[in-house]
């Protein structure tokens, strides 16, 4: 099962939470070709695929609490060195611009910071699986 063509050809920067890495390193049985997919579109460069710093926390706290260092450097690999991939950091605008749509929608603050963070980027789509933000629309945050 892949993500349909017509969604991801209109895109061309993709923000992505942090369980779609997840489903993808640790090989997820149901979501791992879907994200298998979207990996090879960022490799190849038909999309540009952003996440925020927080999601380097978010998928380094299980290796870590095991002391799976073979996961934590999959992990620090595919997020820091992948090509057409980039982490945003989180500056004093982006914290800024979180605190609209944690207002808006009661959004934990990781997720307002992640929505922000790709919102400073240009992404015109956020790939999550957290049923928590299918309500929140990029396009409302646009100026």
């Amino acid at each position: 099962m892949t993500i349909p063509d017509a969604v991801l050809t209109e895109i061309t920067q993709l923000g992505l939470d942090t369980s779609p890495f997840i489903y993808f390193v640790e090989r997820h049985p149901v979501y791992l070709p879907m994200m298998r997919d979207v990996v090879r579109r960022v490799d190849e460069g038909a999309i540009k695929g952003f996440a925020s710093v927080i999601t380097l926390t978010e998928v380094l706290v299980h290796p870590k609490r095991n002391g799976d260092t073979a996961l934590e450097n999959e992990y620090r690999h595919l997020l820091e060195s992948s090509r057409n991939f980039e982490l945003v950091p989180i500056d004093a605008e982006i914290a800024a611009r979180a605190s609209e749509p944690r207002s808006l929608y009661n959004l934990r603050t990781p997720d307002a910071l992640q929505i922000a963070a790709v919102l400073s980027v240009d992404c015109e789509a956020f790939l999550t699986n957290d049923k928590k933000l299918k309500h929140v629309i990029l396009d409302d945050y646009l100026p």
